[in-house]
């Protein structure tokens, strides 16, 4: 009766917790509303099934349980009753999988019209490259990576002059317009996360990878790493602010590009007093 009842009360409280649990997700701000739906129906689904095994577990402990003169009855196989549980739980598996690959289809599926950002990151730190006037970003490699070049822009290319450089700043976005998300790790893997976009994806050092998505709601949202990246890995946050496209362009217009970055870095070079063992040389002369 005590195992029966504890079943029981498992199964009661996980639905209580679950109707007036205090964690829910967070306000969606993009298009994908799509995954949040495909979430919540895996979880009925699972958690239908949860109660339902819970409590034949409680009838069978109870209906079965020991008594005087009863003798279990040995029955090795059961063909109908396995092929009853074979296709039921097809139906169910398939139920669950058949929405996760629409919803896959669609988030790697980029609208033509979406504009191209990158999001580099790096230990522990996110650094931004946006489109400039041409609407195009520039080739990159990490052979490029340096002090005064920190995405590792091609400087040869003549598409990556007038690409905005948002190192360690916050990212911002203009609001109902589609993004495609370039996505590139310089040093070990990491995690581009914002949970109100609910898109993400690794950073694999090496590759490119990507998402899309369309911001729907202006605000300001806290960017995470969601892939264990080192020591500092619970500190490596960062700002998405979604703006109105007005605000959004004036805040463009007074944006730096890497060609404009990369003239201030070497007219500072130049001005820079010469390091101590020039100077020394030069009165030694």
């Amino acid at each position: 009766m005590a195992v029966a009842l504890i079943l029981v009360l498992v199964a009661v409280g996980s639905v209580a917790f679950h109707l007036w649990s205090p964690w829910w997700s967070t306000p969606i701000a993009s298009n994908w509303g799509y995954i949040d739906d495909t979430i919540n129906l895996t979880f009925w689904i699972t958690g239908f099934v949860f109660v339902v095994i819970l409590l034949f577990m409680a009838y069978c402990v109870l209906r079965f349980r020991t008594r005087p003169g009863n003798r279990a009855h040995y029955e090795p196989e059961n063909k109908r009753l396995e092929w009853w549980l074979t296709g039921i739980t097809a139906i169910g598996v398939a139920a669950m999988l058949a929405p996760g690959l629409v919803v896959w289809n669609q988030f790697i599926t980029v609208p033509r019209d979406a504009t191209e950002i990158e999001v580099v990151g790096q230990q522990w730190r996110w650094s931004y490259r946006l489109p400039g006037q041409d609407g195009r970003l520039g080739r990159s490699d990490v052979r490029h990576v340096s002090a005064e070049n920190p995405l590792g822009v091609d400087p040869t290319d003549p598409q990556g002059q007038d690409d905005i450089i948002l190192d360690g700043e916050d990212l911002r976005l203009p609001i109902d317009r589609p993004v495609r998300v370039l996505l590139r790790g310089i040093d070990v893997l990491h995690n581009f996360y914002v949970p109100e976009f609910r898109a993400k994806m690794d950073m694999i050092p090496g590759s490119i990878t990507y998402f899309w998505f369309t911001p729907t709601r202006t605000g300001t949202f806290e960017a995470l790493c969601a892939e264990l990246c080192g020591v500092g890995h619970a500190a490596m946050r960062g700002r998405v602010v979604v703006q109105t496209q007005a605000e959004y362009q004036a805040w463009l217009v007074g944006q730096r590009t890497f060609a404009e970055l990369g003239a201030a870095a070497r007219r500072a070079q130049a001005s820079a007093p010469p390091p101590e063992r020039d100077r020394y040389e030069e009165a030694s002369r």
